[in-house]
């Protein structure tokens, strides 16, 4: 018995199937995607107005500086917030404060290997999901703007390690108390927990991988980054999560610094 198919894309075969529909699957392929686009938008929705609010973001007395203004390094910033200084002046009200920080966290984000799948399946359709017709008729892959910014990504990762340790930093004011003490509230927590999410999903990152091993080509001469390589390939695999369940952390941070920030209710203190 022969056949006379053709391999997809070989010398003179169709781009795709002769067939009317837009696809044969008959399981519930979209609610993956659509699943993924909500989550994404919410992230996007709530992070832009929280960083326009320019208030809420910080709690003196606890040193709970929100993820989304930190750092905050302009003399707009509220007495305290500013860990690092204040080498620019007051911002006009339509720059947000945390603008240091943000473009390359968003930046980041965008450029990761995990999110551009996401926003390419989710967001765009392209594809929605396997073995369903992609609905664009032209791909010019990521050679024009904008999506060549998706070839900056490395860099993104250089500058967004640089941001988790200014996280980490924070986090460890956050272990302060009223009067300066050593000090653990239930925001403390929540800030650790967010830490070690970022922190997941930043060392899980591909570029990180191939920071620490890609170009070597004998691990027996480096066994100090081998090891760093065998450890963020292990984390590597669950990149994908991390990239997900950081979003959440970096939202139910915020949210409870600003509950407390706005007197919506106290922070509950177990030590100090």
């Amino acid at each position: 018995m022969t056949s006379t198919a053709t391999r997809p894309g070989g010398p003179g075969a169709p781009p795709r199937a002769a067939i009317a529909a837009r696809t044969l699957r008959t399981d519930r392929w979209w609610v993956q995607p659509v699943g993924i686009a909500a989550i994404l938008l919410l992230f996007i929705v709530y992070s832009t107005i929280r960083i326009f609010m320019a208030k809420w973001y910080y709690v003196e007395d606890y040193h709970y500086l929100t993820p989304l203004y930190s750092p905050c390094m302009t003399d707009s910033c509220v007495p305290g917030s500013s860990h690092f200084g204040t080498p620019f002046g007051e911002f006009p009200f339509f720059l947000p404060l945390g603008i240091v920080a943000f473009p390359i966290v968003a930046g980041f984000r965008v450029t990761c290997y995990y999110y551009r799948k996401a926003g390419y399946r989710s967001l765009w359709a392209s594809p929605p999901a396997c073995s369903v017709t992609e609905p664009h008729q032209k791909y010019t892959g990521e050679t024009r703007f904008p999506l060549f910014v998706m070839n900056w990504h490395r860099y993104f990762f250089y500058l967004a390690f640089v941001i988790l340790l200014i996280n980490i930093y924070d986090a460890f004011l956050a272990f302060r108390g009223p009067d300066g003490a050593f000090g653990v509230g239930l925001g403390t927590l929540i800030i650790l927990v967010n830490i070690v999410a970022l922190a997941g999903y930043t060392l899980s990152c591909h570029a990180c991988r191939h920071v620490m091993g890609g170009r070597l080509k004998h691990f027996s001469r480096n066994p100090v980054r081998y090891r760093f390589w065998t450890l963020i390939s292990k984390l590597n695999v669950r990149h994908g999560t991390f990239a997900m369940v950081s979003l959440f952390t970096v939202i139910f941070t915020d949210f409870y610094i600003m509950a407390v920030s706005a007197g919506w209710f106290t922070d509950l203190r177990f030590i100090n």
